[in-house]
């Protein structure tokens, strides 16, 4: 028996070294930009897509997010940042479902309208916010690692990657209207 037991630790250790790098594979690594208004308005941009989103839990060290985008919805999960960095995990749900959970299970849904442009090879996701967070125009992008480089378009504010204010999360509950120092 005692081989057995060996045996076990170890096949147990190899699972868990696999799943430690199956894990890594769900990092994700963002940064984030206030845009600025004037620039954004004269820039040619491409249809957006209309985002609604809520969450079922959200403190400093985890969110767990549902979303619609048109007919297709998403269960996110994501852990604590550090730095621009932090877990991910998502998986998709029917919409209706999705839509469903939104209104019986959160309290506060955020509206916000998406764009997606390409500049200079890498893909920037720029949400415009309505309804209570209205006015709020926030910017991200995606990197590979926190050292990545990258050329800022001219509609591109000041960083605010770790302000915890411009979470989502954050703006569910404390909306950007309700803000009396919107400086950051």
């Amino acid at each position: 028996m005692p081989g057995r037991a060996k045996e076990d630790k170890l096949r147990v250790f190899f699972y868990f070294s696999d799943l430690k790098d199956h894990l890594m594979q769900h990092i994700e690594t963002e940064r984030k930009f206030l845009v600025d208004h004037d620039a954004w308005k004269k820039l040619k941009k491409p249809p957006g897509q209309t985002l609604y989103q809520g969450y079922l839990c959200a403190d400093e060290k985890k969110t767990i997010r549902v979303r619609v985008v048109g007919e297709q919805g998403f269960i996110t999960i994501k852990g604590e940042p550090t730095g621009c960095s932090r877990r991910e995990f998502e998986y998709p749900v029917p919409g209706i479902e999705a839509a469903e959970i939104l209104n019986l299970f959160t309290k506060n849904i955020i509206r916000k309208t998406r764009y997606r442009i390409h500049y200079k090879n890498l893909l920037w996701e720029v949400d415009e916010f309505h309804d209570e967070n209205n006015g709020l125009i926030l910017a991200e992008i995606e990197l590979n690692n926190e050292n990545d480089c990258f050329e800022k378009p001219d509609w591109i504010g000041m960083e605010v990657t770790t302000d915890r204010r411009y979470y989502n999360s954050y703006l569910s509950v404390h909306p950007y209207s309700g803000w009396i120092n919107k400086k950051p």
